[in-house]
């Protein structure tokens, strides 16, 4: 099979609380979508052929992954707890909060150390997620790291 295959094509975002984020927020998750879309890496472990549409939402404390076949029409959906990544998604969102803000304040010195802390939690919760998801789902480090903060979105959102 081609790569074009094996790729998310389409990402919907189960928002069913329609609560609004800070700005900042919503430029993170719609730069996140945007990027995905452009170039990713995703096969489900069931060997369902893509391309992909992908609508992630949670539920009772769960991630879930509904994957929709644009090939054959066929869907599967992955189930994950969230409980390994809540600690790590937390401390992510105030790092990225406080990031935010040293942005806001003209800070360079203090945007520099709480960016490279933010930057290691969004590595450490993509390797999670990608680790949590293992045997399920295949992707790549770059689809993971932007998987990563859609979820993190969602569980603020939540």
């Amino acid at each position: 099979m081609t790569a074009e295959l094996w790729r998310i094509a389409e990402i919907t975002l189960d928002d069913e609380t329609g609560r609004r984020l800070k700005s900042d927020l919503e430029q993170e998750r719609a730069a996140a979508i945007s990027d995905l879309l452009v170039e990713n890496r995703f096969a489900p472990a069931s060997g369902r052929a893509g391309p992909y549409h992908l609508r992630i939402g949670v539920e009772e404390s769960r991630l879930t992954l509904d994957i929709h076949s644009a090939c054959d029409g066929s869907s599967e959906r992955v189930l994950l707890p969230l409980l390994p990544l809540r600690r790590i998604v937390r401390e992510y969102l105030v790092l990225c909060e406080s990031y935010n803000e040293a942005l806001r304040q003209s800070s360079l010195k203090g945007m520099e150390a709480i960016d490279f802390g933010r930057r290691a939690l969004h590595n450490e919760g993509s390797e999670r997620l990608m680790a949590e998801l293992a045997g399920k789902v295949e992707m790549d480090r770059d689809t993971g790291r932007r998987l990563f903060t859609l979820v993190s979105v969602l569980q603020l959102r939540g």
